[in-house]
């Protein structure tokens, strides 16, 4: 008797469940986010359901055109025969377009790289706290307006100057004047030391050259530097020095663009630091 008493508390005892611990606060399982507005609708399948019907009409679109209108293709190619002007992909036009500012070296490799690490860094240099989605002017301001800068009036801008004002020779023509494969423009250009009568390929020229390049990154992140931190800016302390520097510098790279393009076309402005390996 006491022997089948003991087995049934024994089957008791092990099924018995206990509690290790408890722990306090709000509960991860929520029935409805507070956040949401009852406005606000799921991604599927309403967005989904129109995205998808604009990208079928697109296709649509596409393919009617295409079936409508020839491509404007030219003659068959002449290898014994070179073009004029031999242009690049309209994709590329931007590119080429650069080799009339810059020295081969910094329009075709370190430009390209500067933009690839630009795009990279973004993740590190943005300190906004929501995180990804909110891609909105007011959200981030200062991004969207470069980036709007940088590819819609910049790369965008390049590749029309290429395709459309850009003829015989790579010699500029407006879009309503006749392409002349006989013209001739003497244009000369000048390095910007040879204005105040140095040599630039000379060693007082290298030096005068390097101090502009040199200074225009220097003052160019020191002053809004200064003037953020008089100010106590909120987004400099969010940043810090590492990541300001980064910004700054792929900033004042990217409006050395417009800078050099301006010289160029209104002061005949060649190069304003020649060295033996590079131009700038």
């Amino acid at each position: 008797m006491e022997k089948s008493n003991n087995e049934s508390e024994n089957i008791k005892d092990k099924g018995r469940y206990r509690a290790l611990t408890f722990i306090k606060g709000p509960t991860l399982a929520k029935e409805k986010d507070l956040e949401i507005s009852k406005d606000e609708i799921p991604t599927w399948p309403y967005l989904v359901r129109k995205e998808f019907l604009a990208a079928i009409i697109c296709t649509i679109i596409l393919i009617v055109w295409s079936i409508l209108l020839d491509a404007p293709l030219e003659e068959l190619s002449d290898p014994t025969m070179t073009p004029n002007p031999a242009k690049a992909p309209w994709y590329f036009l931007g590119l080429q377009e650069m080799l009339v500012y810059f020295d081969p070296w910094i329009a075709g490799v370190v430009f390209p790289v500067l933009i690839i690490i630009g795009l990279m860094a973004i993740p590190f240099v943005d300190f906004n706290p929501k995180g990804n989605g909110y891609y909105t002017f007011k959200e981030r301001k200062f991004a969207m307006l470069t980036f709007c800068f940088g590819f819609h009036i910049l790369w965008i801008l390049l590749i029309i100057v290429g395709v459309f004002m850009r003829g015989p020779g790579w010699l500029w023509f407006w879009p309503w004047q006749e392409w002349d494969l006989h013209r001739i423009v003497a244009e000369t250009n000048y390095d910007l030391t040879n204005f105040i009568g140095i040599n630039s390929k000379s060693f007082l020229g290298f030096v005068l050259g390097g101090a502009v390049v040199i200074g225009y990154f220097f003052m160019g992140m020191t002053l809004p530097y200064r003037f953020m931190k008089a100010r106590k800016s909120i987004a400099l302390e969010k940043l810090g020095m590492i990541r300001y520097a980064m910004v700054s510098f792929l900033f004042l790279s990217m409006m050395a663009l417009p800078i050099k393009v301006c010289l160029r076309l209104v002061f005949h402005v060649k190069y304003i630091w020649v060295t033996p390996w590079f131009n700038i």
